[in-house]
């Protein structure tokens, strides 16, 4: 185990020997029914669009035998899918043309760990405006606990000298998706940050109002943790205490399912999902292509990271788990197609040709939704598009149950759908063929 400076052991010692403050007079965050007596008090929707091109629905159509059952059932399935093809001018600037299946943008679909990666952006931002002295995304961050239901970091054995920081936690973020590593990430940027951030670059679908993975009720999530930076040598370089947020969260009517279980006992009706995060598929689409090509979104509405920081986060959303050296990764748990849906779908036998193929990605799959919005590329053949997509696997409509249909169903279709785009990319013709050299990463392991 690596030696922790003592300055780190004693501003723990002291963070935890805080008295923590309780929320007054809050409940648990647990899950409610909407009832039939709630109707009278609900906001009457807007009428819903669906947009569905005639290209897309004939291209699926093309294929029966693989989409068939999702043409047939997709208000159900609530399946939405994006693809944009991307075409080059001679000079290499991109021109995109997006195609739609079913795409609603009032249609609430959870977004699982597809939000780690607007979050892992706004960390980079974050650090770029601090403009402290010292303070990296490789620099020591410790975190601290001043609250109910909040937990303090110290050390990180997942990285060579124990120390935890926000390049580690994005580097486990698009690596396999760690739950833990985005909520101190969350923490670092605070609930009202995140909001109004994100709201002041145009995604004005993103709701982010809580941790993943545990249950904090709605009071614990508005407060993040206190956190400090330091230095190699154990001096505190800056010190950021606990914040509150004070965001008015958005008149939201979600629900899904027809029953859900709240811990032993069944429930039966639609569990409300008004106060879970939210982030429709447009909005992910467009910080999907934030992060590759910022150059081609008004200035406004691009992340305020630096060269350094996009090539960063570009590599370790490309990377295979069974790449990484810092964290090293079984690849019994985590094998290397883990977290690629689109494409390979959960093949654990898949033997990826990395040298001509890389998919930049993040995915995220809960209560029976499977997301992942992608751009899928071949270096050899100078193909390249995005493609965005997800679907409900839960035929029962029992949520919490833990019987999703994500392998009969969800993780086929993923598989299906990257790979019939990419048959389709690599007849297409294009005027001039695309320069992806910037897309070439030097990995971990090679």
């Amino acid at each position: 185990m690596p030696k922790i400076p003592a300055i780190y052991c004693l501003i723990f010692i002291l963070s935890a020997c805080r008295p923590t403050r309780q929320p007054a007079g809050t409940q648990p965050n647990t899950p409610t029914a909407i009832s039939s007596d709630s109707s009278k008090n609900m906001v009457t929707p807007a009428v819903s669009t669906v947009h569905t091109d005639a290209f897309m629905e004939n291209l699926l159509a093309s294929h029966p035998e693989l989409f068939g059952d999702i043409l047939a059932h997709r208000q159900d399935l609530k399946v939405q899918v994006i693809y944009t093809q991307i075409d080059r001018k001679a000079n290499n600037t991109p021109v995109f043309t997006p195609h739609y299946f079913n795409v609603d943008a009032q249609s609430y679909f959870y977004p699982a760990s597809t939000v780690k990666m607007p979050v892992a952006l706004l960390a980079l931002e974050k650090l770029n405006t601090l403009r402290v002295k010292g303070v990296t995304a490789h620099s020591p961050m410790l975190t601290g606990s001043a609250y109910a239901g909040q937990t303090a970091v110290l050390n990180d054995p997942t990285t060579p000298d124990g120390v935890p920081t926000i390049a580690q936690y994005i580097k486990k973020i698009f690596l396999v998706s760690d739950n833990d590593a985005f909520n101190r990430l969350y923490e670092f940027l605070g609930q009202e940050t995140i909001n109004q951030q994100l709201a002041a670059k145009g995604f004005g679908s993103a709701n982010i109002y809580h941790r993943l993975s545990i249950p904090l009720s709605e009071d614990e999530n508005r407060h993040t943790n206190p956190v400090w930076f330091m230095d190699t040598s154990g001096n505190m370089l800056f010190a950021q205490p606990m914040a509150t947020s004070k965001l008015p969260y958005v008149n939201r009517m979600d629900t899904v399912g027809t029953a859900y279980y709240n811990g032993e006992r069944l429930v039966y009706g639609p569990l409300d999902f008004s106060r879970k995060n939210r982030f429709g598929l447009e909005d992910m689409t467009k910080v999907l292509r934030a992060i590759l090509f910022p150059q081609s979104l008004p200035e406004s509405e691009r992340f305020r990271i630096n060269e350094d920081d996009y090539r960063f986060v570009l590599k370790y959303m490309s990377e295979l788990p069974s790449e990484s050296f810092s964290p090293e990764y079984p690849t019994q748990e985590y094998w290397p197609t883990y977290c690629k849906f689109l494409y390979y779908g959960s093949d654990t036998n898949a033997v990826p040709d990395t040298r001509r193929m890389r998919i930049f990605n993040k995915v995220g799959d809960a209560y029976g939704f499977l997301t992942d919005v992608a751009y899928i590329v071949d270096f050899d053949s100078g193909i390249e598009f995005m493609l965005s997509a997800t679907i409900y696997c839960n035929s029962d409509g029992v949520l919490n149950d833990d019987k999703y249909d994500y392998d009969d169903i969800g993780y086929p279709f993923m598989k299906n759908l990257g790979q019939m785009f990419y048959e389709y990319e690599s007849k297409r013709e294009r005027k001039h063929k695309p320069d992806l050299s910037a897309f070439r990463m030097d990995y971990d392991k090679r």
